[in-house]
C-alpha cells in the first residue's frame, strides 16, 4: 500500500476493511487482528488502531471483552430496530425540512431515479444503482440541518445494507424494485405535505428492514 498518505492514513485503512467486508472476505462476526492489517498494508498500528474507531463508530465492528474486535453481527430483532429508529429519524428530519427543499432539488431527485429506472430497464443489478442511491440520501441528508439525526441515520441503516449484508441486500430487491421504492419518496416530497412524507419514508425502511431481517445471525440457514 504505498499510495498511503500519512494524513489519510487511517481513513484508507478503514476503507481497506470496508472492501473487505463488503466482498465477503470478512463477514459478520469474523475476528479483526490490528496486528493482521497492520502486516497486510505494512504500515504500524497506529493508523489501524484509529481505523477501527472509525469502523467502530460507524457500526461495522464491535468489542468484546477478552474476545477482542469483530465485524458487527446482528440479529433479526437488531436489524429490524436499526432500520425502524433510521427511518423514522430521516422521515421525521426531512418531513420537518421539507420548506427547505427546491425545485432544483426535487428536480436532481427526479434525474437519480430516472437514472435508476434506465438501469432497471437495461437489466442491470442493484449493484449498479448503489451509487445513485447513495447519492439519493445524500440529498435527502443535504437539507437537514441536524448533524447528529444525519449521523444516526447513516449509521443505523446504512451500515448494513451498503457493507454488512449488502451482497443479501442486493439480493433482495430487484433494480425495478430500488426504483419504484424510491420514486415513491419522490411523489411524497412533490406533495409538500408533511404528514406523507414522513409515512413513505418510514414505510419505505420498515419493510427493509423486515426483509433484511431473515438474515440476521439468529436465523437458521434454511431461512437465508
Amino acid at each position: 500500500m504505498n499510495d498511503f498518505k500519512k494524513e489519510t492514513y487511517s481513513e484508507k485503512v478503514a476503507n481497506y476493511i470496508k472492501v473487505r467486508i463488503l466482498n465477503g472476505n470478512l463477514s459478520p462476526g469474523d475476528p479483526i487482528k490490528e496486528t493482521d492489517i497492520a502486516s497486510q498494508l505494512s504500515i504500524s498500528r497506529a493508523p489501524v488502531r484509529e481505523a477501527m474507531l472509525i469502523l467502530l463508530r460507524e457500526g461495522l465492528i464491535e468489542i468484546h471483552p477478552q474476545r477482542g474486535k469483530k465485524v458487527t453481527s446482528l440479529s433479526a430483532k437488531q436489524i429490524k430496530n436499526s432500520y425502524f429508529t433510521g427511518g423514522v429519524l430521516e422521515a421525521a428530519a426531512v418531513a420537518q425540512a421539507i420548506e427547505r427543499y427546491t425545485d432544483k432539488d426535487i428536480a436532481q431527485l427526479d434525474g437519480i431515479i430516472s437514472k435508476m429506472k434506465q438501469v432497471a430497464d437495461k437489466n442491470g443489478s442493484v449493484s449498479d444503482q448503489a451509487p445513485l442511491d447513495k447519492a439519493f440520501h445524500d440529498l435527502l441528508f443535504s437539507r437537514i440541518d441536524n448533524e447528529l439525526i444525519v449521523e444516526l441515520c447513516r449509521r443505523t441503516c446504512q451500515g448494513i445494507s451498503k457493507f454488512l449484508l449488502y451482497r443479501q441486500w442486493v439480493k433482495l430487491f430487484p433494480a425495478i424494485k430500488v426504483y419504484e421504492r424510491h420514486k415513491e419518496i419522490v411523489d411524497a416530497l412533490k406533495t409538500k405535505d408533511p404528514q406523507v412524507i414522513e409515512v413513505v419514508i418510514r414505510n419505505h425502511y420498515v419493510e427493509s428492514g423486515e426483509r433484511m431481517s431473515v438474515f440476521g445471525a439468529d436465523m437458521s440457514k434454511d431461512e437465508n
